[in-house]
């Protein structure tokens, strides 16, 4: 079965802090989520829904003056997302801690017993589908070309030795105004 879900705001409702429970915490009500990676572990969050399709927004303080310390916090990728281990992260400077708040999603529920979320249907009207058509207007197209051409440090939709089989169906996907 699929429902359409709109939800907003309190983590403590959508998510589940799934490991390094002693490094995330959920405060001010459930309107904040911290996440910390230290010398020793780190956390992880994960939705309580799974979602077929939707658009999910929150907002995310980085880490002063060590993003790299961020990009960690999600991942345990000190090599594949460190250009093969090439950048290495100063752990001296830990613990690195991220802040995310405005958690809300707008998006189609999937559970095992199947059904569809058709957008066309009376009961999807409740959700404004508006997204799926949103784009980045020219100017803000070329400041992420910028962005990515002087600071991004891996892109996964050109790494075919991670994915010798061919890239996942996102990577084909072209960016339009």
């Amino acid at each position: 079965m699929v429902v359409i879900s709109a939800f907003g705001g309190k983590f403590y409702q959508g998510l589940d802090i799934i490991w390094g429970s002693g490094n995330a915490k959920i405060l001010n009500n459930g309107e904040l989520i911290t996440l910390s990676l230290d010398r020793i572990s780190g956390s992880g969050f994960q939705s309580k829904n799974e979602y077929l399709f939707g658009e999910i927004n929150m907002q995310l303080k980085l880490v002063p003056g060590d993003s790299a310390g961020t990009v960690t916090s999600y991942y345990n990728g000190d090599d594949w997302i460190t250009r093969d281990g090439l950048i290495k992260i100063d752990r001296t400077r830990a613990p690195f801690t991220s802040f995310f708040s405005n958690f809300n999603v707008r998006a189609c529920v999937w559970s095992s017993s199947g059904s569809s979320c058709d957008v066309k249907s009376p009961s999807a009207r409740p959700i404004d589908y508006k997204w799926l058509k949103k784009g980045l207007h020219v100017t803000s197209l070329e400041r992420l070309k910028w962005v990515q051409k002087n600071y991004m440090i891996y892109n996964y939709c050109t790494d075919i030795k991670r994915f010798p089989r061919g890239l996942p169906p996102e990577c084909a996907v072209t960016a339009t105004t």
